[in-house]
């Protein structure tokens, strides 16, 4: 799919931001209150290369996601076969800019891209996607890596974590051995009430190296546990890390009492305020911005810096997308905990370089722009993969006193794996005495009759 200057129109022309005094009143409010100087020197920089630059061309591809072999089997059962969208964007000057999102960004807000300048998008407030390609081509343009575009480099390292999702305490342990064997040091994953957490713990902190970390997503508190003591309980294995959005969103308070409470960082991400008021209140140790576009997060890491609180950001995609938050964590001056990224699941990926972390740091990169390059065979190859759908299956979960319970699980529905109480059938706990196995189909007359009887009630609960 192919978005172009077809009609010929200037919109800035048009509108007369090609000026100084129209580019600073389009933009100066944002890049006084955000480092405008190092971005009007870059774009200078540009227009003494290359001229005035403008978008001619947007190119958006739809990719299928291959997930590494060893844990493919519950990354698929949680989510099915994962989908991105790639932009490669082309402008008069023969640069060529590189961004992705989780979906297809609108028409509507592609074309607005069209016949502008990449400089017209200092902050970007419009797509997160789109936005990383505008920055990747100011830094291309003005031959600068996109960190200085944002100002000085806080960091030349930055810290990484590996994701997983909750499964059986095995898998768990493998994941914990794969991902320290890449250079990583954290793993993050969702408690899921299908599943002990000690269980896993005890597996996971029996084959962890020294010093690594779990960082438990607790997904705002679904289950009947009580809080303040599951925490406390699971930080007395060493490998405990941190605990992301343990208690509701809008429990500010709550927050504020847990952080006294708990040894370990309490990390805030699906803040009720947009991290404005909560930080003030001192209710988090750090906090985690999620897919937040660029000048919203820009805004929040001065936010950030005043307080001198720590954050990340959790942008899920490939190495495009880890290159930006790379440069964005550089430039940020308390960024300094680890960033969620998930590239580290992919088989291959859209570009060539692999950012890779030793001892669990990413180096930033120093070529100009993002400092990755389209590979555009495998592109291509991707564009064109058809990979299997999982189909529902069922969720068989054994108590330690015999009784047994079925659900259904729907990859559309990923959310029930780890907040199965917003479906209202039954209260668990993240510590229950249970065990649980993937029942797929497998063709016999009892599978089927277990589906059908789920269907019809919900849930499934027998006695011993």
């Amino acid at each position: 799919m192919h978005f172009s200057n077809s009609s010929g129109r200037n919109p800035e022309a048009e509108t007369g931001v090609l000026t100084r005094r129209g580019f600073f009143a389009g933009l100066g409010g944002a890049l006084l209150l955000n480092g405008w100087k190092p971005v009007w020197a870059a774009k200078k920089q540009a227009e003494s290369r290359h001229g005035s630059i403008r978008i001619t061309d947007i190119e958006v591809h739809n990719i299928t996601e291959e997930f590494v072999d060893w844990i493919a089997y519950e990354l698929n059962h949680f989510y099915g076969p994962w989908k991105r969208t790639v932009y490669v964007v082309h402008t008069d000057a023969g640069l060529t800019g590189l961004g992705e999102s989780g979906s297809l960004e609108t028409e509507e807000t592609i074309e607005k891209y069209i016949g502008t300048s990449p400089f017209d998008w200092v902050g970007d407030e419009n797509s997160l996607g789109l936005g990383t390609a505008m920055y990747d081509l100011m830094g291309k343009a003005a031959g600068v890596p996109v960190y200085k575009l944002f100002g000085q480099r806080y960091r030349r390292w930055v810290p990484v974590a590996s994701w997983t999702v909750s499964t059986h305490p095995k898998r768990m342990a493998q994941a914990v051995k794969r991902f320290s064997a890449m250079g990583y040091t954290w793993m993050k994953y969702h408690l899921s009430p299908f599943e002990n957490v000690m269980d896993q713990m005890d597996a996971m902190q029996a084959v962890a190296p020294e010093g690594f970390r779990i960082h438990h997503d607790i997904t705002m508190h679904g289950t009947n546990d009580h809080m303040f003591e599951l925490v406390e309980n699971i930080s007395k294995y060493r490998i405990a890390g941190c605990f992301e959005d343990p208690l509701q969103e809008r429990d500010i308070e709550g927050y504020a009492e847990l952080r006294k409470r708990c040894r370990l960082p309490i990390i805030y991400h699906h803040t009720p305020l947009g991290a404005t008021f909560e930080v003030l209140r001192r209710a988090a140790d750090a906090y985690m911005l999620g897919h937040q576009r660029i000048g919203t997060a820009r805004r929040r890491a001065g936010l950030f810096a005043a307080a001198n609180i720590p954050f990340m950001l959790q942008n899920v995609g490939g190495n495009i997308t880890r290159a930006m938050t790379t440069h964005m964590q550089s430039a940020f001056k308390t960024a300094s905990f680890h960033f969620v990224n998930t590239s580290e699941s992919k088989k291959s990926d859209v570009v060539k370089e692999r950012l890779d972390p030793v001892n669990g740091f990413v180096k930033v990169p120093e070529r100009p722009g993002l400092g990755v390059t389209l590979d555009r065979e495998e592109l291509e190859r991707l564009e064109k993969l058809q990979l299997p759908e999982q189909p529902k299956w069922i969720i068989k979960t054994r108590f330690a006193n015999g009784a047994r319970m079925y659900n259904i699980h729907d990859p559309e529905q990923s959310l029930f794996m780890v907040r199965p109480d917003r479906w209202r059938l039954i209260p668990m706990s993240y510590d229950s005495p249970l065990t649980t196995e993937y029942w797929d189909d497998d063709g016999s007359e009892e599978y089927r009759k277990m589906f059908a009887r789920i269907e019809k009630e919900g849930i499934v609960l027998i006695n011993p």
